[in-house]
């Protein structure tokens, strides 16, 4: 467990709480790579049941530019990869994924939360997915498997916030509950994941799949491999 992640197990179900709320819990190189980490373990061990949740205001602010001056296009460019990694794991879960969103989820935070199978979020949570602003291509596919090509395009064409409400509608987020709600629907998830057996449930996820792992990393990386990315993000960061 880092510090930047808090990981309780209880059973079969493993919490991951975020834990940079100074940062709305932007994700770093170190908060990444210790979600990667904790997933994969998790999967290792036999979990049923992952959830995904932020500490303080959000469940995830995106991609953390805080350093940017530091780091080098290369390093920019391993850093997105990481995510789409996490993003996989995530997506072909053997375990039922749950993530809990609230506050202002932006960027790489709504693709964690569109990588999971049920998603819940507080009324007054907004969204909003700016990747396109600076070229990069992360998510996309998922983004608009949930949502159809359409609503994708009007949204991620125009990097336009959306609310709990309007995600409500387009079928992105599956149900509004506050804060204070959510131990009780972590609950009846425990209790789903048990009608069926792990190998059961596991053919099911992979009979429903619809990822297409080679392609999503192939688009993330040519995106941020074209020249540039660091002007483009300090362009955007300044508007």
């Amino acid at each position: 467990m880092s510090g930047v992640l808090d990981i309780q197990v209880n059973g079969h179900r493993w919490t991951f709480t975020l834990n940079r709320p100074d940062k709305l819990n932007a994700l770093n190189a170190e908060l990444v790579d210790a979600l990667l980490e904790g997933v994969r373990h998790a999967h290792a061990q036999g979990a049923r049941l992952l959830v995904l949740r932020g500490a303080g205001k959000s469940l995830c602010a995106g991609f953390d530019l805080s350093d940017l001056e530091a780091q080098s296009e290369g390093d920019l460019v391993l850093r997105f990869i990481r995510i789409e990694q996490l993003l996989q794991a995530l997506a072909t879960s053997p375990a039922y994924t749950v993530a809990l969103a609230h506050g202002k989820v932006y960027g790489a935070g709504v693709d964690l939360f569109a990588a999971c199978r049920r998603r819940i979020a507080s009324e007054q949570g907004m969204f909003r997915m700016p990747g396109l602003k600076f070229g990069l291509v992360l998510g996309t596919r998922r983004f608009a498997d949930l949502v159809g090509t359409q609503k994708a395009l009007d949204i991620l064409g125009a990097s336009r916030s959306f609310s709990t409400d309007e995600a409500v509608q387009m079928g992105f987020v599956q149900q509004v509950l506050a804060q204070e709600d959510w131990p009780g629907v972590v609950q009846e998830c425990e209790a789903l994941v048990v009608e069926l057996e792990d190998e059961a449930r596991a053919s099911l996820y992979r009979a429903l799949d619809t990822v297409q792992a080679d392609a999503d990393l192939a688009h993330l990386v040519r995106s941020a491999a074209r020249p540039g990315l660091k002007d483009r993000l300090r362009k955007y960061l300044g508007q």
